[in-house]
This record gives C-alpha cells, structure tokens and sequence, in this order.
C-alpha cells in the first residue's frame, strides 16, 4: 500500500470529486499527512481556504487526493511546522480567511499589506475593521553577523517588471540572505471567482497570469470538465495542446534571451527574441490574439486552426529548429557566458526534492515530474516526447532544460499538427453541480485548479495555484554564498511569476 493509500484508508470520501478522490479527514489523519510530507513520502501539491475548511492536496507518484479538515475553532494544525513549502501558503490561508495554522514557524502576513481596508475578508465572521493607524513596518528576518549590510531592491523595479521587494543582507559582494516580500499584485481572485457564472471565471483563471494563459485556461477548463463529466471533442483537445506548446515554445525562447542578456551577451538575447516574436505572431494570425487568451474554454475551444495556418505553421517550426540550434551551439561555444552561468545559483536536489518545485527549476535540479507524462491528460499519453532532466541546479542547467525543451517542443507541435482531426470544436458543459481538479503542466510547471460548482452553472469556490509558489523559496535559498551581481541572473533563470503567486 502507497503512502497515499495508507492515509486515505480510513478517510470519508467526498461524493462527486473528479477525477482524483476527496476525502474528510480528522486531525491525526491530516498531522499523519503532514508527517508524511516532512518524510518525502508524498508531494505537496497544494494547500488552500475555504470559510471554515482547509485543503491539502497530495501526489504519491501517479496518485493524487486531497484531504478536506473541518476547522469550527478557526483553526488546523500547521503543515509548515513539518514541511517548509507549505509555509507561505499557511499564511496566504490566514490573511485570507482567518484560519490560524497552529504552531505555524511564521505567523507574518503574506498577501495582506494592511491595505486592504478590512482584514480576513473571506473569513466566515465578520471581517475586522481596518486599524486606526497604519500598518507596521514588515518584520524581515534579523541576520547576525560582523560587518553585515543590507541591500533593498524593489518592490519598483527599473525596467518593466511586476512589484516585488527583495531584501538582501550581504557581506562585501557576497549574499548571506535574501528575503523577498510578494502580494503587490494581489487581486482578489478567490473573491472574483465565487460565485461568477463559469465563462466568467474562465476568463479571470486566464489572467492570473498572462505569460501562462493557455495553462491557467487549460487547468480551469479540465477542472470544470471534471466537475460536470463532460468530454470535449477530439479536434479541440488537439488544438488546446498545440496552443499550450506554442506558449511553452515563446515563453522559453524569451527566458533564454533573456538570461543571457543578463549576463551581457545581448547577441544572444536580439536573436531568441526574434525567433519568440515570430511565434507570437504566427499565433496572432492562427488563433487571433497573440498570446492566445481566451481561446481555451471549458467544453473546448474557441479558435480553429485554418489549412494555410497549417501550413505557416510547418514553415515557422522547420525554420526555428534549424536557426535554434545554431543558437545553442553559440551558447555552448561562448566561454564569457559560460563563466557566468556555470555553478551559478545552484539549487541542491535535496532541496529540490523537499519543495517539488516543478518545471524547469526542478528537472534542472534532478527532479523528473512532468505532469504532461506523469499525470498523463489528452492528448499527451499518445504523443512522444523526452522530458529533459538535470542534476548540476545551476542557470547553466536551467538555461540547458528550455533548450532541450524548445526542440522537444517542437517536435510536439510538429505531432500535434499532423494528426489532428476533423470535427466540432465545443461541447455544451451544461450546468452540473460537482466538483473537479485539474493539473495542467505550464512552461514553468504544474498549474492546478480545483473548483466546486453549484448546479445554476455558478463557481462555489475555485482555487488557483501556481508552480512559482514553491519556486519563490527556492530562489532566496540558491543566491546565497553568490555575488549580489548574479543575482539577475539566478532571478531570471528561475522567472517565477509575481502575478500567479499573487493571486
């Protein structure tokens, strides 16, 4: 029997949960759970709120389920205490809902910066009202130390960027600890999402984060699909995946680009934006928007791929494999480049392993999960492909994992396009009350969505996460012992998103 299993094994299930189970749990069973987490035993998918509930989600290799803890106190045993990746996501639950993770290592808030003009204001009670005066200063950490200094970055940035304040405490060059603060963009999307009609909602998971609108609209729409049991047709699936690679196939081209110009090799930088641009275009033309919003939706799609799209299509993957791999033979034979991104930032798999991180920040780091393979959804398990894995966690190994999975990409899209079907585009998802969830691998990881619908084709609660909520942690753990200039470099070699975290 699976950890998973053991743990679920006296659990009562939830009716109507797909396509993975839910179960109640009591308080041994989730400080079982949490124990397992701090054991390796299983991986930490996600942790949320509801008005007097808490969800945990777990994957035990190709298994997931999700344990739901009643709290009438207001109040659940804390994972964080046991299981670090679980911290922030506490203190996200308790400024939003009121619910206090007890015996929680960081009791700070998280998203609330005392801004709000209430506090908790999903909690089941009655919001507090806003303090007479302003809100305290943050608490960071305290470093010891001879001759420390303290360097603040943020949360306004030079160039065009989203909000983030990142405190470094540095001795000469050289980084001791960093300490970012988040939630400048916060949005309020738990609250936007209640009770919206799902087209509504559809349309807010699709903005959570632009740079991953395919993979939120994506998630959402198989969530919903799960909820309400419905199949979509077959052409849609096809098209939804080759929107989603195209989207992995710009963002990491851009991210490549991107590194190196950090490390001032601009070169490099003028051609993957070239390249990326070419793919946001063809995307325009194919589908009508170039970062291809709104064309996911629950039941299917809502853009077709035309034969001369098809055909532009053939030209624009055959042109970028041949002028890519020119690229990363440049990249590989630049020894000024090399220099700086080799052993820079790097993340111990260890740490790797504790965190899940996902993405090309874990598989560059020794972790292999892909959720395209691993939690395989249509159409992947009948397409081939690699997923790259590395073990050096350097930017070196992270620049090396968007290489190998821009040609990877490519060969995918190639597949996808060359056997897609005919047929109608959208199924009606009608207006079922159920619950479902959702893991969609995005260009920076797994995104999950869980939802519950009421029956009138209205969302009771949606929840939403993004993969750089276990990515952000890791960041301020590899730019230790490095030189506050490299630190760009690490940053973006990670490009975790402000806005999807944010929420």
């Amino acid at each position: 029997m699976t950890a998973l299993a053991d743990l679920t094994a006296a659990a009562a299930p939830v009716p109507a949960s797909a396509p993975w189970p839910r179960f109640r749990v009591g308080v041994d069973i989730w400080r079982q759970a949490a124990a397992s987490l701090a054991a390796g035993e299983v991986t930490l998918l996600s942790l949320w709120g509801e008005r007097e509930t808490v969800h945990l989600a777990l994957r035990d290799g190709g298994q997931v389920a999700v344990l739901s803890l009643d709290c009438p106190n207001g109040s659940f045993p804390s994972v964080g205490a046991t299981h670090a990746p679980a911290i922030r996501l506490e203190r996200a639950i308790r400024d939003l809902y009121g619910l206090t993770p007890k015996d929680a290592p960081d009791d700070r808030p998280w998203l609330d910066h005392g801004r709000w003009g209430v506090t908790r204001p999903l909690a089941a009670h009655a919001p507090e009202a806003p303090a007479a005066t302003p809100a305290a200063a943050y608490p960071f950490l305290s470093v010891e130390g001879e001759r420390l200094h303290q360097i603040p970055v943020g949360p306004v940035h030079a160039g065009i960027i989203e909000p983030g304040h990142f405190r470094f405490t540095a001795s000469g060059e050289t980084v001791v600890r960093l300490e970012e603060r988040l939630g400048y963009v916060h949005k309020g999307v738990d609250a936007l999402t209640t009770g919206a009609d799902i087209a509504t909602a559809a349309q807010l998971a699709g903005r959570l984060s632009g740079d991953s609108t395919v993979a939120y609209a994506l998630a959402f729409a198989r969530a919903v699909e799960a909820a309400t049991g419905t199949t979509p047709p077959p052409r849609a699936v096809g098209l939804r995946a080759l929107m989603a690679e195209l989207e992995r196939l710009a963002n990491h081209l851009g991210d490549i680009g991107a590194i190196c110009n950090d490390a001032s090799f601009a070169l490099m930088h003028a051609h993957t934006s070239i390249l990326r641009e070419r793919v946001l275009r063809f995307a325009g033309l194919a589908f009508g928007h170039r970062l291809m919003m709104d064309r996911v939706v629950p039941g299917g799609a809502a853009a077709d791929l035309s034969i001369a799209s098809a055909t532009a299509l053939s030209t624009l993957v055959g042109e970028t494999r041949t002028r890519f791999a020119q690229l990363v033979e440049l990249y590989d034979s630049t020894a000024s480049l090399l220099d700086r991104t080799v052993g820079t930032g790097r993340l111990d798999p260890a740490l790797a392993q504790r965190f899940a991180p996902g993405g090309y920040v874990g598989r560059a780091a020794g972790q292999p999960f892909d959720a395209r393979r691993d939690l395989a959804y249509p159409p992947y398990e009948t397409l081939a492909f690699e997923v790259p894995v590395r073990t050096d966690g350097d930017v070196n190994a992270r620049v090396w994992v968007r290489m190998d999975e821009v040609m990877q990409g490519l060969g995918l899209i190639e597949q996808l396009a060359a056997t897609l079907p005919d047929g109608a585009l959208r199924t009606d998802v009608g207006a079922v009350a159920g619950e479902g969830m959702a893991i969609v691998e995005g260009f920076r990881g797994p995104v999950l969505a869980w939802l519950k619908l009421d029956g009138a084709g209205r969302v009771e609660r949606c929840h939403l996460r993004d993969p750089s909520w276990f990515q952000w942690p890791l960041l301020e753990a590899v730019i230790e012992g490095n030189i506050v200039a490299d630190f760009p470099l690490c940053n973006k070699s990670f490009n975790c998103s402000y806005s999807g975290h944010d929420l």
